[in-house]
């Protein structure tokens, strides 16, 4: 029997206010300091540490559009131990994986010391509100069953030639 894998509920149709509110955040975390190549990256890590299937396909399409070679994106999950990731994106995923696995201590110093030496105020603060936005994306799209790719032509997704 095929898996299927059906929505449990339309939440922008249920919440409409508060999804547009939710996405003007995100759009305008985007538009922010960070830049897209470095978002992608936050985006598809906190997306795996998840299991969120929808927002990986989401973003890896992104990330193909714009320009992130797809060898980095198989290398994600070993970041650690690939050398194709810089000093900064390094600093952005250890403190991608402690908020997203925030545990009983919270962020340790370390990782807090290491993102502060790659990032300024501004760009510190939005590094943690991109990580806090994306892990609310994943809890939304787990629980209501959001299915990947179904998104893809209204997001323009369909052009980064991923099926």
């Amino acid at each position: 029997m095929p898996f299927t894998y059906e929505p449990r509920l339309n939440y922008y149709a249920a919440s409409s206010d508060l999804f547009n509110q939710l996405s003007k955040l995100a759009m305008s975390i985007h538009k922010g300091s960070l830049g897209k190549p470095l978002l992608a990256l936050i985006e598809m890590r906190a997306s795996q540490l998840n299991g969120c299937a929808f927002c990986l396909d989401m973003h890896a399409k992104e990330a193909k559009l714009h320009g992130e070679r797809e060898l980095r994106l198989y290398a994600l999950p070993a970041w650690r131990e690939s050398l194709l990731f810089t000093d900064r994106e390094r600093a952005a995923l250890a403190l991608t994986e402690a908020v997203t696995k925030l545990g009983e201590h919270g962020v340790s110093d370390e990782v807090f010391a290491q993102a502060r030496e790659q990032f300024n105020d501004q760009e510190l603060a939005e590094l943690v509100l991109a990580i806090g936005v994306i892990n609310t994306w994943n809890r939304l799209a787990i629980t209501f069953h959001a299915v990947p790719g179904s998104m893809d032509k209204a997001y323009g997704l369909d052009k980064a030639g991923l099926v």
